[in-house]
């Protein structure tokens, strides 16, 4: 039988990202105002209710599902749920995105309960640098934890870099000998025109993946690789090397053709595309008829006709979306 989560493209949708918060213990420049206002705990939803929208999608045809925020790994009883998710019949695999703060503290119980792959976030390599694009991050601790979480077994760790010009341009290789070092993945990201700043001009910031891939081999070969994660990154590999190099490119090649995946935000709102604001309220439907779960079915197969054909970001920079990063985790 084929899936019902399948868009008005024959796009079929087997891929969840799911935001556990909107609140986080860094304040990265590309991703929030520095004065933030947080939801309160009452308009978010609580760890059971995700966890029936997570039962949910899985049975309808969702294999793999990636936990983010904010910072997911501050929400109270993280390991409960993930216990729980990565228990959850017919679902392949369970994945976390984090700043890598947590990890000291959550590698083992995170490896215990099954995580096998986490992506952390990581601009520079620089310990001044890194305070002043996350204005409260430590270096020191997200290295560590990066290291305890390959010592407690987790071998599928990836680096993500946002790069900026003129912030961390000059980062991109030492982040890439970093990444061979210490046999870890590494993916760079063009930014996105999510929520307004003023800490930065994106137009004047955007450096595009081929400008990226440009610095890279000015010291290694890189090769194209077929390596598919049926995620937006396309990879690339050095001679010699095991890991991979990725490039996710929101701006410079529009990835909408294949995307197979759909978001839900820490306030229980489905988003069909990362780039627009259709969405679906699965917090009012799960509160308006408790235990109903063919309510909620109904209410994800139905907004699969919201999912537009591709997102439209502007290479200038300019917000087209208020909404900013930590609520929807990328």
């Amino acid at each position: 039988m084929s899936s019902p989560l399948v868009d008005r493209f024959g796009r079929k949708i087997t891929y969840l990202r799911f935001s556990l918060t909107d609140r986080c213990d860094f304040r990265c420049v590309y991703c929030m105002a520095e004065d933030m206002t947080f939801l309160p705990r009452q308009k978010i939803l609580g760890l059971e209710e995700i966890l029936q929208v997570a039962e949910t999608f899985v049975s309808l045809g969702v294999k793999k599902i990636r936990l983010t925020g904010g910072e997911p790994l501050i929400r109270h009883n993280v390991i409960w749920l993930i216990e729980r998710l990565t228990a959850l019949p017919g679902l392949d695999e369970l994945l976390i995105t984090s700043n890598g703060s947590q990890l000291v503290k959550y590698a083992p119980a995170l490896a215990k309960a099954g995580i096998k792959r986490i992506n952390v976030s990581l601009d520079t390599l620089d310990p001044t640098e890194f305070k002043q694009l996350t204005r409260t991050g430590n270096i020191e601790k997200v290295l560590a934890g990066i290291h305890a979480a390959q010592q407690a077994g987790i071998e599928g760790i990836k680096l993500n870099v946002v790069v900026m010009k003129g912030r961390n341009q000059h980062q991109i290789l030492p982040l890439v000998d970093y990444a061979l070092a210490n046999k870890v993945d590494i993916s760079f990201i063009e930014e996105m025109p999510l929520g307004a700043i003023s800490e930065h001009q994106r137009g004047l910031t955007l450096c595009t993946s081929e400008e990226v891939r440009d610095i890279i081999q000015q010291q290694y070969q890189l090769m194209s690789s077929a390596y598919e994660t049926n995620g937006p990154s396309r990879y690339w590999q050095i001679p010699g090397y095991q890991n991979k190099i990725g490039f996710i490119s929101p701006h410079s090649h529009n990835f909408c053709g294949d995307c197979n995946r759909v978001r839900v935000t820490a306030e229980g709102k489905l988003l069909l595309c990362l780039g627009n604001e259709h969405s679906a309220d699965l917090k009012n439907i799960i509160r308006r008829y408790p235990g109903e779960q063919d309510k909620l079915r109904e209410t994800i197969i139905t907004a699969m006709d919201l999912k537009p054909e591709r997102h439209y970001f502007d290479p200038t920079g300019d917000v087209q979306l208020v909404r900013f990063m930590n609520m929807t985790g990328g």
